[in-house]
């Protein structure tokens, strides 16, 4: 192990204090009742309520804190394979699907497709904007819905080849959506402008989209880049979460701002092996969560309920759900700051010492005394 290591431990970042991580399986029951009616879990919202609503492959979980509710095509809904979910100002709940949309209302179900005036079937996203209307993102552009009627946008509208991926309104209430293939467009008084490459996009590839107050993070299949109240690029992050080779590159597949003003991200690739993980901008640092670790069927170190990480959602008291193809985690306990100790070897600061040895060191290093704190970050916000 190189000096330059030893010299980075100088700046130690920990936590205020521990999170806590609690997953569930389709193989868990709370109160008698299955949770997760599937595993794969493709999209989450959380509702006014705080109930957790999850879109899996084999129907809608819904977690109201003390018992679990499984909905599926028995009950009514269009398709069991759920890749957006949302629950509207009124309570309604939204589901979408590749075979179109399902809406649930006082336990009566509806449908809407291609037949009703839906523009594509396909949908990836659902959102709601200040004035009530309902919008989908879809394989074929993006469609609001008023309670009557669809009003729809594609490609002859100005919107790219590739579907929308990604709906949010600004402050102004103007509607940002996510193309898979052009970037960010913005709707404003029935006009498009784009936002892409050109205007510093780190890519044209939009995954997810969050606004807080005037600021734009864009997340995007090789990081996030933020724009101000004024649509200016002002910064780019590229690595969230450290990959091994060769994954360096951080494909984020959603972001979230809490209360806080903490930032969140999924970030998850697929090359050759599975690797992902969730990260939290505390300061000026990013410091991530990764799967948990089983040990002979122990857990032997909290974590995520697995490293496929699709989708995230904030409760009001900023815990954090985690949607992931082997099931869901809640991160709750979550700091508001980072405390630093510039000196590691000054034992007055806080009653504990830490030694670091031998320094410099070739091979291997010996870390001590780090009882207080019990987390020990680099530099670079590597755990």
């Amino acid at each position: 192990m190189k000096a330059l290591f030893i010299a980075s431990l100088l700046f130690l970042a920990v936590f205020a204090q521990a999170q806590t991580f609690t997953s569930y399986h389709e193989t868990d029951t709370v109160g008698g009742q299955v949770a997760l009616v599937n595993d794969v879990v493709l999209s989450v919202y959380v509702d006014a309520d705080d109930h957790a609503w999850f879109g899996t492959q084999e129907g809608i979980s819904m977690y109201d804190g003390n018992a679990w509710t499984n909905f599926t095509d028995e009950d009514g809904l269009i398709f069991n394979t759920v890749k957006a979910i949302m629950i509207d100002g009124e309570g309604n709940l939204w589901a979408g699907t590749d075979l179109g949309i399902s809406k649930m209302n006082d336990d009566v179900w509806s449908e809407y497709t291609t037949d009703d005036g839906l523009e594509d079937n396909k949908i990836n996203c659902i959102n709601e904007d200040s004035s009530g209307l309902i919008w989908f993102g879809h394989a074929d552009g993006a469609s609001s819905w008023n309670g009557s009627e669809f009003t729809n946008y594609t490609m002859d509208d100005g919107l790219p080849f590739g579907g929308v991926s990604a709906i949010e309104e600004d402050a102004s209430g103007r509607i940002w959506m996510g193309t898979g293939l052009g970037g960010c467009f913005i709707l404003a008084d029935g006009t498009f402008t784009e936002l892409n490459e050109d205007n510093d996009l780190l890519s044209n590839s939009v995954r997810a989209i969050a606004i807080d107050g005037n600021t734009k993070w864009i997340a995007t299949n090789i990081g996030i880049s933020v724009f101000n109240g004024s649509d200016i690029h002002i910064a780019d992050h590229d690595s969230l979460i450290t990959l091994p080779e060769p994954h360096e590159i951080n494909p984020v597949e959603d972001v979230k701002v809490d209360s806080q003003g903490r930032v969140w991200t999924a970030v998850y690739v697929d090359y050759l092996v599975s690797v992902g993980g969730v990260s939290v901008l505390l300061g000026d640092e990013w410091f991530e969560y990764g799967e948990e670790e089983i040990v002979d069927e122990v857990i032997v170190e909290e974590g995520l309920a697995g490293p496929v990480v699709r989708e995230l959602a904030i409760t009001s008291d900023d815990k954090v759900w985690v949607a992931t193809s082997t099931g869901v985690t809640l991160i709750s306990d979550v700091p508001t700051s980072i405390e630093s100790q510039s000196d590691p070897f000054d034992s007055a600061q806080d009653g504990s010492q830490v030694k670091i040895y031998p320094n410099p060191a070739s091979n291997w290093v010996t870390i001590t005394g780090m009882t207080t704190y019990g987390m020990l970050f680099d530099i670079n916000g590597r755990k």
